[in-house]
């Protein structure tokens, strides 16, 4: 029987759907009281997986006329790991309850923003997999 890798478990579609688009201005007018004043959207993919763990992206793209790179996007694994609106745990629960390759999903952690381009920053979402129980 052929196990499927968390990667094709966990396509962009998928992504799409457990992190949908409009999340952004959700996150921006709860933390700015306007969607508008956001300078990024905010795209959940995959980066890559081993035997016991996923590597997602919290994506930040720059939006037009908006300047990724004058915003403090430094501190954001602090305010995605408590925001309810981003609500990583919830992410973290929706991704294991599709889990149908004998793993499951343990704790999480976010990493460090990085700076791909001036106009993308990602955040790391790394989440370690420990086999389901029979």
């Amino acid at each position: 029987m052929h196990t499927p890798s968390c990667k094709s478990i966990l396509n962009q579609r998928t992504l799409d759907e457990i992190f949908p688009s409009d999340r952004a201005d959700r996150f921006f007018a709860a933390l700015l009281g306007d969607a508008s004043e956001g300078a990024y959207d905010i795209t959940l993919t995959f980066a890559g997986e081993t035997d016991d763990q996923i590597d997602l992206e919290f994506q930040l793209k720059q939006r037009p006329g908006k300047c990724l790179a004058c915003n403090l996007t430094y501190g954001l694994p602090e305010v995605f790991m408590r925001h309810p609106v981003i609500d990583v745990a919830d992410v973290v629960r929706q991704i294991n309850s599709l889990m149908v390759n004998g793993k499951q999903c343990a704790e999480w952690t976010l990493g460090r923003t990085r700076e791909v381009s001036r106009a993308i920053h990602v955040l790391p979402l790394t989440v370690r997999l420990i086999p389901t129980t029979p």
